[in-house]
């Protein structure tokens, strides 16, 4: 006899149930599959271009996509001096080269943003432009220049369409343990960094998860980067309902923590339609991603942890007052992202987040989710504090506080 809660009809009528709840938040959240910066400018496609058609010392230069061993071996193989000139005479190019030097990328991308402040500077006087298109060129010209600020490490950067950017806290060719923040929806380059409520956007998030991992393990070298280098769904419309944006974004997270430098682990921090990215990126990930954590998480696009195929530890947590909970976790062609990884049956270890207030307090001073973050992110798993439905989340990893 079919019990009532499996019964097939009864299912059925669940994921009809569920499909409506999200066509309701499309109707009233907009259709957004389709968006772009209004400007008429694709500023690294025309770097890309003459990238192509230039030589050094009679040799083509390497291809873009040509993967960072390769690209490491061709930079290794120029003098400093060329290597300089490549990153003032590209830096659109060099400056999001995985496998160019890490200082080298940060020279290209303030000679790249300083570039993108003087185009910005004049559509904001354009007298073709609209009053909102001047507008938006000042926030973005104001964006650039706090980008510009001495003592930034800027990892990626850039400024067409909305924009992408990716910063780095503490020194990462020293680093033992690198943290990768991955966030989600609305994250473009007017929304990488926040004034009022800081924690919320990604500098912030990456600052708050620096500080709290010095003091808990003052004597880890640690990095951490707020990784906004992909282009994220605009709004909770179509693209943050299906997994295509995640697709792509996956493809360059893997590309990026394979070329990190050095042999430190690498820990992945990710937020909201972030851990969509996370979740597909896991089949390219290296072996040194040593742990996986998601933060109000719409799904992973799997049915369960195991799915992900990955030796990283999978952690998981929600706010009690996270709206994302009532979002279908479903996953009906293509439509939604799968299973609610903070359930029992997807498998991951569940964190507490004592002290978060709604989807985006997750990395605010004080909280238990912070202080979390912070243990995985050092290592020291024994410290990590569990939701009381997986009181022992932590149990069985060795601390590697000192790795």
């Amino acid at each position: 006899m079919t019990s009532f809660d499996s019964s097939p009809t009864l299912n059925a009528w669940r994921a009809l149930l569920a499909l409506a709840v999200v066509f309701v938040m499309l109707a009233t959240s907009g259709w957004t599959a389709i968006r772009g910066h209004s400007g008429d400018f694709e500023p690294r496609s025309k770097a890309l271009a003459a990238w192509a058609r230039d030589t050094l010392d009679g040799h083509k230069l390497p291809k873009p996509d040509a993967g960072a061993p390769e690209l490491a071996r061709f930079f290794g193989s120029v003098t400093a001096a060329e290597r300089d000139r490549l990153a003032d005479r590209y830096p659109l190019v060099v400056g999001n080269l995985d496998g160019a030097p890490v200082p080298l990328r940060y020279r290209a991308n303030r000679a790249a943003l300083a570039d993108a402040r003087a185009v910005e500077q004049k559509r904001m006087v354009d007298p073709r432009l609209s009053a909102d298109g001047r507008q938006e060129a000042s926030r973005r010209m104001h964006r650039f220049e706090s980008l510009l600020d001495d003592g930034r490490q800027i990892l990626a950067f850039d400024p067409s369409d909305t924009g992408r950017v990716a910063e780095v806290f503490g020194d990462l060719d020293r680093a033992q343990r690198v943290s990768v923040i991955v966030p989600g929806v609305d994250t473009n380059v007017l929304t990488f960094e926040k004034t009022n409520r800081r924690n919320t956007a990604p500098v912030g998030m990456a600052e708050s998860l620096y500080e709290a991992e010095h003091a808990a393990a003052p004597d880890v070298r640690t990095a951490v980067i707020a990784w906004a280098d992909y282009t994220a769904p605009a709004g909770l419309g179509m693209d943050a309902a299906i997994g295509r944006l995640a697709e792509e974004g996956a493809v360059r997270l893997a590309a990026m923590v394979r070329a990190l430098p050095g042999n430190s682990s690498v820990e992945l921090f990710c937020h909201s339609y972030g851990s969509v990215v996370c979740g597909v990126s896991t089949h390219e990930l290296p072996s040194r991603v040593s742990d996986i954590a998601v933060a109000g998480s719409p799904g992973m696009r799997v049915r369960n942890a195991a799915q992900l195929a990955t030796k990283a530890q999978v952690w998981a947590m929600r706010d009690k007052d996270d709206w994302i909970q009532d979002v279908p976790y479903l996953d009906v062609a293509g439509l939604g992202h799968g299973a609610d990884p903070v359930s029992a049956a997807f498998g991951a270890r569940v964190l507490s987040a004592a002290g978060a207030i709604g989807h985006t307090g997750y990395f605010e001073p004080g909280t238990q989710s912070l202080a979390n973050f912070a243990a995985i992110g050092v290592g020291a798993y024994r410290t990590v504090g569990c939701a009381a439905y997986d009181a022992d989340c932590g149990s069985g990893i060795s601390s590697a506080s000192a790795a």
